[in-house]
């Protein structure tokens, strides 16, 4: 258990610092999503260029971990749709954005620094897959349906492809295409770009927890939303991770650090920004709750899961 906190308090520790900074006064709330907008724009497309691009196309692409990663999203996102429209009666846009809160990991800015640490360099390859699964699967088809509850003249399938659009000019995207065509060719940057480029990278862990943190603070987390917001918790920080370890169960066997990375990502808090995307539908305030309660619940599921995967499971190296 030692060990397992080594690896987690710190993490957490750092978010707490970045909390600290923003409730203290030392830094205001918009001044870290600027700090946020470093790290998307140059940060993590560094890092995982440089993750995809120092290895061979075959370390690189693994069909088995897409598909898991895949369907086990797509599973807890329309087991949280039908619940919420079936038996909570929930709207397509609420519904949507619910789907959207327990399927869509924050594989960047949580997920990397810990699994940086368990598994070395192989987090930044399981980081490039899932955010291939989370930008262009999960996330536009959320948006798409909860745009359509007030669109009824477009199609879903319009508004899917314009959502696709929009996300091929995310830096992230084009650093993984980019990454992804050097490990194809086998091409390098000249050894001071790609120094460069490390640094550049390097940086992007403690940033992006100090950005969570900052983020966090002030966010509301009312009792009369605590009921709500438990079953995006659940289905987020529980039904996620046991989806994706389902599909990896029933695929061709995966290498035992790719295997962990994906259970350990999907176990993550949902994505930093969540809040900012539900704005548009008038829903940021049950959004910021849920990311407020998931990051907290995190720490203790999160070091749970490490504990059953290496002390239990076998399945940390």
């Amino acid at each position: 258990m030692r060990l397992i906190l080594s690896v987690t308090v710190p993490i957490y520790l750092l978010i707490g610092v970045g909390w600290l900074l923003v409730k203290g006064g030392l830094f205001q709330k918009t001044e870290m999503r600027v700090l946020g907008r470093l790290v998307v724009m140059l940060c993590l497309p560094a890092l995982v260029f440089t993750a995809l691009s120092q290895r061979s196309l075959a370390e690189v692409l693994h069909p088995s971990y897409l598909l898991a990663y895949a369907v086990g999203s797509v599973v807890a996102q329309g087991s949280m749709l039908l619940w919420q429209l079936k038996v909570r009666g929930r709207p397509i846009d609420e519904a949507a954005l619910r789907g959207l809160g327990v399927s869509c990991s924050n594989s960047g800015f949580a997920g990397f620094p810990i699994a940086q640490q368990l598994l070395g360099p192989v987090a930044g390859v399981a980081m490039a897959l899932n955010m291939v699964v989370e930008n262009l699967l999960v996330i536009p088809t959320a948006l798409a349906l909860a745009d359509s509850a007030g669109q009824s003249g477009r199609s879903f399938w319009s508004r899917l492809l314009e959502s696709l659009k929009s996300l091929l000019r995310n830096p992230l995207i084009q650093a993984i295409l980019a990454g992804g065509a050097c490990a194809l060719i086998g091409w390098k940057p000249p050894e001071p770009v790609a120094r460069t480029i490390e640094l550049l990278s390097r940086a992007s862990a403690p940033l992006a927890l100090l950005m969570i943190g900052g983020t966090l603070a002030g966010l509301p987390l009312r009792p009369g939303l605590l009921h709500e917001v438990a079953q995006v918790v659940f289905g987020k920080l529980i039904v996620m991770p046991a989806a994706v370890f389902g599909m990896l169960s029933l695929l061709p066997p995966l290498d035992p650090p790719l295997r962990t990375a994906a259970v350990l990502f999907a176990a993550m808090p949902m994505l930093s920004v969540y809040p900012v995307l539900s704005q548009k539908y008038h829903q940021e305030d049950f959004s910021a709750a849920a990311l407020l309660a998931t990051t907290l619940t995190s720490f203790f599921t999160i070091s749970a899961l490490i504990w059953a995967m290496g002390e239990q499971g076998g399945w940390l190296p």
